[in-house]
């Protein structure tokens, strides 16, 4: 994008205090002559267009601009993304947009027919909007050189920044320019704050009185903004661009996802057989005799409630030194070291994972259960291609039964006119370097649920956060960045999952275990522990265990899959020692009979004197912390990620990290969250399904 195309952006906070338009059902233009197919947000604007004429009617409006083919008539909707029902009401918070709309259409000759009584803007053109624009922008864009800012605008993550002429300029995220780093993120709230005081003063020194305005922003480029629509009266702002291309090639449906799906089942099974023979019938045998053990368990609770509930302890809690002296030989592995940053929900994490992917200097290693097809999904995808077509070494590992089973599930907010590739590891591969490779789930046991990415053998990012549009628009989760020597612990884990998922299959684990162990992160940190599960490892298991039954002071747990009998029994018995438990889960979670197990454990956990928050909307946050131990990362309180699945967490004690997940996650979580006072209502159905979700989930 060009130097206009960052005024566009700004606009985003402008129009957003001024926009306005009317939505109903959506007409379409007569005798629309497609004569301009090959117009798309994806390919460059060479010359800044001007509007010539506008009008809005009732859900759809009409645009005719010079552009270097000449005079163009074109449109689009409005219905399909505004609802201006109560617009005029609706509080500066809540407020949603601005929003992006598509010129539809584009033909030569004029419309057949408009709108009755259309609205008929002032047109404006982009020497207005700039001077606007470089007004609202000089107290928002930082000035050291090098550095930019990033807006979500939409569900398009843009960056602001000044280019090396001191031109302001705006690019999708993905497209950052590689030497510049992004120095802050703004929101819309955050940004209309600065930028409101300076409207009307504008409008007024430009003699400006007309409520209905367009502007040509004059903006170029690339998914380039070159209209805004602004009512002074309504809060809502309105840009205009062309509309995506078309996916050329395979897309996703019913029947090539049930075909992909039965595919690797064969693989996993046949082939997996074949090269994997050692850790397939040992994954079997360890199912087999974990279910078995859990069939005959008895059911622990009830042997606690005739034991009075205490009031809370007063004093410390438990000596952590002896504490990590314990998980030494607990885990027979030493600690390591590192720094921890904690990346809170999805424009957190995700403008900090594109910021660090943009500027990769040698490598980019991404381990993940699920890697979505969605349009959020597609855009990090072209993004690692663009990287691995500039050289930089390009690995993903996908969980190959996690990722099918997620394209193939419907998400009911994907844009109206989005298609999915057909193939997530075709769609990766296809025209660039990326190698790709699926980790197997024979007898659809030991998914690799994993979430790791290592970044030029310095940085790391781990956690519960999959690639797709619900963790980085929907759902709370958390990530972490590490850096320092556990950097190498990490990448030593993904390469060994890596030779694993390859042609080699165990004989590959093997010879890459045989190798020297990374050494190249920077030496830095703080101690903090790597913990595993994997078949025949329990780590991560036997360690929250035991920080249990030790803890004296407090427990605070916040997961969105706590179907774990055997660790309610052990809270319920910390609390019967005095100890201040607390569990937070999402009021709606994402598994039918997950929710019901999770109702049924938040009435146990009642009744035994623990304290149940209800998080308002989905979390799949995976914390704890015992005492000031904090054990963080992929691993659900469920028998598959205490027993089964291949699961990463991070866990330290070091002050300075607890504290600050304290404050970043807990307390406002805590805050936000409803307490629950009474137990749900319980059907007989409800323990059917707690069955399922023990043996499943």
């Amino acid at each position: 994008m060009s130097h206009s195309n960052t005024r566009l952006l700004v606009a985003s906070v402008c129009a957003f205090l001024l926009c306005a338009c009317a939505a109903a059902p959506r007409p379409s233009p007569q005798n629309e002559l497609k004569t301009l197919p090959g117009r798309f947000a994806e390919e460059p604007v060479a010359q800044p267009l001007a509007a010539v004429e506008a009008y809005f009617g009732d859900g759809q409006f009409y645009l005719s601009y010079n552009s270097e083919d000449g005079l163009v008539y074109s449109g689009g909707s409005w219905s399909e993304k505004i609802d201006l029902t109560g617009l005029a009401s609706v509080a500066e918070a809540d407020y949603m947009g601005p929003y992006i709309l598509s010129l539809q259409f584009h033909q030569t000759s004029r419309w057949a027919e408009l709108p009755k009584s259309p609205i008929v803007p002032r047109l404006l053109g982009s020497k207005h909007w700039n001077r606007f624009i470089d007004r609202v922008f000089e107290s928002v864009l930082p000035k050291a050189a090098m550095t930019g800012i990033v807006m979500s605008f939409g569900e398009d993550d843009y960056f602001l920044f000044y280019n090396d002429i001191n031109n302001f300029e705006s690019r999708l995220l993905i497209d950052k320019p590689q030497n510049y780093v992004v120095a802050e993120t703004i929101d819309f709230a955050e940004f209309n704050r600065r930028a409101q005081p300076l409207i009307d003063i504008f409008l007024e020194e430009e003699g400006i009185e007309d409520r209905r305005l367009l502007f040509s922003t004059g903006d170029a480029g690339a998914y380039s903004l070159p209209f805004v629509y602004v009512d002074r009266e309504l809060d809502l702002g309105v840009f205009l661009r062309y509309a995506p291309a078309p996916r050329i090639g395979p897309v996703a449906s019913k029947s090539s996802q049930a075909a992909q799906s039965a595919a690797h089942l064969a693989h996993s099974h046949l082939g997996g057989l074949t090269t994997r023979p050692v850790s397939s019938v040992f994954r079997l045998l360890f199912a087999a005799k974990d279910a078995a053990v859990e069939t005959v368990r008895p059911t622990w609770l009830v042997t606690l409630e005739s034991e009075p509930i205490p009031a809370l302890n007063d004093g410390s809690g438990m000596d952590l030194d002896e504490w990590e002296a314990k998980l030494d030989s607990l885990t027979g592995n030493s600690a390591t070291r590192g720094t921890i940053k904690y990346l809170v929900d999805g424009e957190e994490f995700f403008v900090r994972f594109i910021d660090a992917i943009s500027t990769a200097t040698r490598s980019v290693d991404i381990r993940t259960y699920i890697f979505d097809n969605d349009d959020f999904a597609e855009k990090i995808g072209s993004l690692l291609r663009r990287r691995a077509n500039e050289g930089i070494d390009t690995r993903v590992l996908l969980d190959g039964l996690g990722t099918i089973v997620a394209t193939g599930a419907d998400d009911p907010s994907l844009p109206d006119d989005y298609v999915a590739p057909e193939s997530v590891r075709r769609f990766l591969e296809e025209d660039s370097p990326i190698e790709v490779r699926q980790s197997r789930n024979p007898w659809l046991v030991a998914g690799d649920h994993v979430k790791t990415t290592i970044i030029d053998e310095q940085i790391a990012f781990a956690g519960g956060m999959n690639i797709g549009r619900e963790y980085r628009f929907a759902w709370h989760d958390l990530m972490m960045e590490l850096r320092g020597p556990v950097v190498d612990h990490l990448r030593n884990e993904f390469d060994k999952a890596w030779a694993h998922a390859g042609p080699l299959g165990d004989a590959g684990y093997v010879l890459q275990r045989l190798k020297p162990n990374p050494d190249d992160a920077a030496d830095v940190g703080f101690p903090m522990r790597v913990l595993h599960t994997r078949p025949g490892v329990a780590e991560i298991f036997l360690a929250q265990r035991e920080a249990i039954r030790r803890a004296q002071k407090y427990i605070y747990i916040e997961n969105a899959y706590l179907t774990d009998d055997a660790m309610l029994y052990e809270l319920a018995k910390a609390r019967r020692r005095g100890v201040d438990v607390r569990v937070i889960l999402p009021l709606v979670g994402n598994h039918g009979p997950v929710n019901k197990s999770n109702a049924l454990a938040a009435n146990a956990m009642l009744e035994h004197g623990i304290r149940v928050w209800l998080y308002p909307g989905m979390s799949h946050v995976k914390a704890a912390v015992f005492d000031g131990w904090a054990c963080l990362g992929s691993a659900n309180w469920d028998k598959l990620s205490f027993r089964t699945n291949k699961e990463l967490n991070i866990a330290t004690s070091h002050p300075a990290y607890v504290e600050d997940l304290l404050k970043r996650v807990f307390e406002p979580d805590f805050e936000m969250s409803i307490e629950l006072t009474e137990p749900f209502p319980e059907r007989w159905s409800d323990h059917l399904a707690e069955i399922i979700a023990d043996f499943v989930f």
